[in-house]
Order: C-alpha cells, then structure tokens, then sequence
C-alpha cells in the first residue's frame, strides 16, 4: 500500500527505511565476513568481530599470518556481509558491502584502537578484550585493518525474487 501521493515521497520514506534496516544491522551484530582474493582470483572469507565508524570504516584485529590479511597485503579490494544467521530460513537480512581495506599504521593505527574499543560500553559483556597500541604493533601477534566502505547494499524488502539495493548510510 502506498501511503504518499507523490512517487518522490514514497522514494524518499523507502531510502530512509532502508537505511534504517542496514544501520540496526551493523549495529545489532558482532561479526561480520570478510571476502578476500588470494593472487591467483582463489577466493577466501572470514567471519572477525568489528566495529564501526560512522557505517563506513569497518575495522578488525586479525594476524597478520592469517590467509585473508596476506590476501589484503596484496589486493585491498574486499566484500563483507553483516548478518544475523540465527533467524529462520527466509527471514534474514543483511548488509553488503565492498570496500577497500589496508593495514593501519601511524596516527591512523591509534585512532583504529580507538574506535575498535568504543563499540561498547562495556565491552567485557560481549566477550571483546579492550586492546592496547602495543597489541597491534610488532612484535605482537596481531594487527589492526580497516576497510572503508564504496558501497553499501541490502536486499528490497519490497521485491521478490531477493533484489539488492543500494544505501546511502
């Protein structure tokens, strides 16, 4: 049912609603799944826990051994998805997303820190270790990434067979 007279009201209200839908998303769900190519195109993905800076710089703590860091190191292009596989079968909804993504370093690695510790008041409750500079700088086993967003993607609730659309966040 159509609720507005105009098409550009209703396109308004509906680019509003499904940005709602993409940021309870990325706000609801601790992990998200990293797709990375490896130098021959040989695909890989991950699920890292993450937080987020304003829907558009996702970052995570991962060794810098681990297959899909080698494979940023060496292509920065990556996919991600955030959602949640809990709900039943023909229920879900998720965020898309590409982006590219890069080791932090400098004053860029401190204001990482930052923001990956600010994701929750209390941290502890969802099982996340406050992390120290000195945690994701050599010698220490991991590192800190980050991939900022090119586009953003979830599924229109208002079409079937499932059709992406893209959101502005």
């Amino acid at each position: 049912m159509i609720l507005f007279k105009s098409e550009r009201h209703f396109r308004v209200d509906h680019e509003h609603e499904i940005a709602d839908i993409a940021r309870s998303i990325i706000d609801s769900i601790l992990y998200m799944v990293l797709g990375t190519v490896d130098e021959t195109g040989r695909p890989w993905v991950s699920p890292v826990y993450f937080s987020s800076e304003q829907y558009k710089e996702f970052y995570w703590m991962s060794s810098p051994d681990a297959s899909h860091s080698r494979n940023i190191a060496l292509r920065p292009q990556v996919s991600m998805v955030v959602f949640d596989s809990r709900i039943p079968v023909g229920t879900g909804q998720a965020v898309y997303m590409s982006a590219v993504a890069e080791e932090l370093t400098g004053s860029a690695l401190a204001r990482g820190v930052e923001i990956y510790n600010g994701r929750f008041e209390s941290p502890a409750e969802y099982g996340v270790r406050t992390i120290k500079l000195e945690d994701v700088r050599s010698p220490a086993p991991y590192r800190l990434y980050r991939a900022t967003v090119i586009e953003h993607w979830i599924l229109d609730p208002n079409t079937r067979p499932d059709h992406r659309i893209c959101v502005k966040l």
